[in-house]
């Protein structure tokens, strides 16, 4: 009966769980709003997101490193209030010490649950064997590859036998053919029953990943993180990323994180707050421009679906979103579910000179956002047509955090001096009209 009952309870039980940022002066900004979540056995579950929608937040919390101001985190029934017992975690930047070698890198956690000597030994060597780093148990990170390090830090969150492992990312800083040599081989470990653990709850930002790996996938909305949409992959593994139901899956979560703000209420577009408020992403002008000539030109010809575009390109999504959400807040590109087409603007741009694109882009600049116009207002209005960039980092402050108000007025800094709407001297950190009229 006992264990009949343990069968039924969730390993992780999250319950309206909310988490704030703090901004000094200004009122505190809700990252994580109302996440409600059950993980139970035997189970990968993927969280999914942009950058920014309180992914990494929640498994920070689930790991005990951060505590939520509102609601709960109850792990095999109890309650979490920092590291508990029975959880590991990897992390993306591998996070392991220079001067410890293979061997004494995976057996610093059982050295902190004061494992004997012996027992540490015999268990961090056949971690190291299980991960596929045999023969390297004396080496130092610096001559490890980065795949290989990563599967030092897997190693070492395994060799203490957690009930659920936390994976951060775990991929997204390796290259792709490592990246995906390790997903198999982790894949392979837990079809096999190989690795003692009951759950994986991973973060991730790639789509493809996670209909690869993940028996659900939930989605998360942006600013707050909400959970937005759960779907349930129940592709037979291994899984074929060709086959047409692989393929339906990856276009359908496409097509949610493309949706505005996934249901939330319209205020909260894909860029968070209002008017000169809106965090604005740090996204080149090449990079804007390089898009609409890849839509522009064959097989796509002015509209493409978003996983074929990320294909061609060779971007993921986490790169790529912010980089059409931006053309779209520019007018120069629509998207509509997993579709993105050229506007009339934007194939205009896509066919232009270089002096006819600057005087486009600068038009729709300071038509379509609030931050620009405001800037260019103030430079208008002041007799030596000169602003400091102090006086809109403290404006933006007011709306954001330090941080985002440091990359929104970069974002706009390069793309008003590539349009020649505004210039600016970084020397006297001032904004300045080289033609006023």
């Amino acid at each position: 009966m006992l264990a009949e009952a343990l069968s039924d309870q969730p390993l992780v039980d999250i319950r309206h769980v909310k988490h704030f940022y703090r901004k000094g002066g200004a009122a505190d900004l809700l990252v994580l709003d109302d996440v409600n979540l059950q993980l139970r056995d035997n189970e990968i579950v993927g969280l999914l997101g942009r950058s920014g929608s309180g992914k990494s937040t929640l498994l920070r919390s689930i790991a005990g490193l951060l505590k939520p101001r509102e609601g709960e985190i109850l792990f095999q029934g109890q309650p979490i209030d920092g590291p508990a017992e029975g959880l590991s975690m990897v992390f993306q930047s591998f996070a392991l010490f220079p001067w410890l070698t293979v061997q004494q890198n995976v057996e610093l956690g059982l050295e902190a649950k004061r494992v004997p000597p012996e027992e540490r030994r015999q268990r961090a060597l056949a971690a190291i064997d299980l991960i596929g780093l045999d023969g390297f148990e004396n080496a130092y990170p610096k001559e490890l590859s980065g795949g290989m390090r990563q599967r030092v830090g897997l190693a070492r969150a395994l060799v203490v036998r957690p009930a659920l492992l936390l994976m951060d990312e775990p991929f997204s800083a390796l290259d792709v053919l490592t990246a995906e040599t390790l997903r198999t081989d982790l894949l392979d470990l837990w079809c096999e029953g190989r690795m003692p653990i009951r759950s994986i709850l991973m973060v991730t930002h790639n789509i493809e990943e996670a209909v690869l790996m993940c028996d659900r996938v939930l989605v998360f909305s942006s600013n707050p993180g909400r959970i937005a949409a759960e779907i349930r992959i129940d592709l037979p593994q291994p899984r074929n990323r060709q086959s047409p139901a692989f393929r339906a899956l990856v276009e359908e979560l496409y097509s949610l994180m493309t949706a505005r703000a996934l249901g939330a209420p319209a205020r909260e577009g894909l860029f968070p707050g209002m008017g000169i408020g809106m965090v604005l992403p740090e996204v080149s002008t090449n990079s804007l421009a390089g898009l609409l000539e890849t839509l522009q030109e064959a097989p796509h010809n002015g509209s493409a679906a978003l996983n074929a575009l990320s294909d061609d390109v060779g971007l993921d999504a986490d790169e790529l979103f912010p980089i059409a959400d931006t053309l779209q807040l520019f007018r120069l590109v629509e998207l509509e579910g997993n579709r993105i087409r050229l506007t009339t603007a934007g194939r205009r741009y896509a066919v232009s000179d270089v002096d006819a694109r600057k005087q486009l882009f600068s038009q729709h600049l300071l038509s379509f956002v609030p931050l620009a116009s405001h800037i260019r207002r103030v430079l208008d209005e002041r007799p030596n047509h000169q602003a400091p960039a102090r006086r809109f980092r403290d404006e933006l402050e007011d709306y954001m955090s330090e941080d985002y108000a440091d990359q929104t007025l970069k974002a706009v800094t390069n793309w008003g001096r590539y349009g020649e709407a505004f210039a600016y001297d970084e020397a006297s950190d001032l904004f300045s009209l080289e033609n006023p009229t």
